[in-house]
């Protein structure tokens, strides 16, 4: 089975350029052809010598994949299926806005975490996405070169998945791989506090919460993760992490009707998130089967907006794009997968 380059750090195919016989330029000119070339095959390098191309064919791949289908919304959004294993599939969101495009991301195929809004929980955990599989998400996208924003929102938990979350960053705004500022990409996490004291530790990049509650009783409820982590501990790392980087710290917020969006929630968020300089992002919520929850109604959540802004606290409040579409996370994998097992 041939080793894919794509995902491997510079130091990576330096190494493997040696080990190969090769000078060491040879691996910082591979560096080159798959990031900044974004080529599809060893062929294609063309300043290499076919002697060479062979020899690294004969063990190596450059180990990209398309996406195996598309789907785009009436707003422009488009939702991505890429292939993750035998009738697996990773969903990647395309979201242009006048000058601005986000790509959001997925990190493992499924997820553990069991959010109980979360379609992509109900997969489950089916495998852990490599540092090429998330980055191959960007670069085989037809439309990479409008890309301004990266969010890892997609499927799974990214600090979950570390190492991979991390060399993809690094991949990504390294001046020999994507050259990307850490401004345009922002990791979410529900606070897995091992992965957050090792990110912020290492990227410069921003990082979002999802909170959606203030109270650990209710998030227990939403969020079995509160259990090992609860949110207090989680601000406390926040709040005592010092840095002197640009850094933006987010909440995000999910308004679900008769659960959290109260004027006791909006008392609760102003008092924990004292003295933290962050921002809050509420979003509406995109049903999900059987969940038992509902988004709350327009006026709610702009009078939640309101007072929270009252209290001192920036809140912003996120567009709801793709919901022609499945534009809840896990939808549309999920569809493709019982669709596979059922033909299969």
């Amino acid at each position: 089975m041939m080793e894919p380059l794509f995902g491997k750090k510079q130091m990576e195919l330096v190494e493997i350029a040696l080990r190969q016989g090769l000078p060491a330029y040879n691996g910082r000119q591979i560096t080159e052809w798959l990031y900044k070339k974004g080529i599809a095959s060893l062929d294609e390098m063309s300043n290499l010598s076919k002697k060479t191309r062979d020899l690294l064919k004969e063990h190596y791949e450059v180990g990209r994949q398309p996406h195996v289908s598309v789907i785009e919304s009436a707003d422009g959004t488009k939702k991505y299926l890429f292939p993750a294993g035998e009738g697996r599939f990773i969903e990647t969101a395309c979201i242009p806005d006048r000058e601005r495009a986000t790509l959001c991301i997925s990190t493992q195929v499924g997820c553990r975490m069991g959010c109980r809004f979360c379609m992509t929980a109900r997969q489950g955990l089916q495998g852990q996405l490599s540092c090429g599989e998330i980055l191959n998400q960007y670069q085989s996208l037809p439309e990479r070169e409008t890309i301004t924003n990266i969010v890892y929102m997609g499927m799974g938990e990214p600090f979950d998945n570390l190492s991979s979350v991390l060399d993809s960053m690094e991949i990504l705004t390294s001046e020999w791989g994507y050259a990307m500022s850490p401004r345009r990409i922002t990791v979410s996490t529900i606070g897995v506090i091992p992965g957050m004291k090792e990110f912020l530790e290492k990227s410069k990049c921003h990082l979002a919460i999802s909170l959606h509650t203030p109270f650990e009783d209710e998030r227990k409820r939403l969020m079995p993760a509160e259990n090992k982590y609860p949110v207090r501990d989680v601000l406390n790392l926040i709040r005592n992490y010092d840095s002197g980087l640009q850094r933006r710290i987010s909440f995000e917020y999910i308004m679900l009707r008769g659960v959290n969006d109260s004027q006791r929630h909006v008392n609760e968020l102003a008092r924990i998130l004292n003295k933290i300089r962050c921002r809050i992002n509420l979003i509406r919520y995109h049903p999900i089967p059987d969940s038992g929850l509902e988004g709350s109604d327009d006026r709610t959540i702009m009078n939640f907006q309101q007072a929270l802004k009252d209290k001192g606290i920036i809140t912003t409040l996120r567009a709801s794009r793709g919901k022609d579409i499945a534009a809840a996370c896990g939808l549309l994998s999920t569809k493709e997968i019982k669709l596979h097992d059922e033909t299969s």
